[in-house]
């Protein structure tokens, strides 16, 4: 015990093997065990992730059913046609006015 006389203060808990054995394992348990704390901080994180692009998902499946509800009457299915695809019947002239800051050029895209 020759080792201890110099820094007995610092290292006397360190003299009992129980505590010496407690030590080791705790770092054991935190750093080197499959189940260690940095592998169930990844996963912790991991699972936050997944469950936000969860929500995102459930409001985007939201938003397209309300779509089409939309698109399934008459009126919002004849809607949609003229405006995303200029479709007019035969009778109609169809006059597309487009704004200067409204065009997509190079620069705002």
């Amino acid at each position: 015990m020759s080792i201890f006389k110099g820094k007995s203060k610092f290292l006397k808990p360190f003299k009992n093997v129980f505590i010496l054995i407690l030590v080791v394992f705790v770092v054991w348990m935190i750093f080197f065990d499959g189940n260690s704390y940095l592998i169930h901080h990844e996963l912790n994180s991991d699972i936050n992730a997944l469950e936000a692009e969860k929500e995102y998902y459930n409001k985007e499946i939201e938003k397209d059913k309300k779509v089409i509800k939309k698109l399934s009457t008459e009126e919002g299915l004849e809607k949609f046609a003229r405006e995303e695809y200029y479709m007019k019947r035969d009778s109609e002239e169809i006059f597309i006015i487009e704004y200067e800051d409204s065009l997509k050029t190079k620069d705002n895209e």
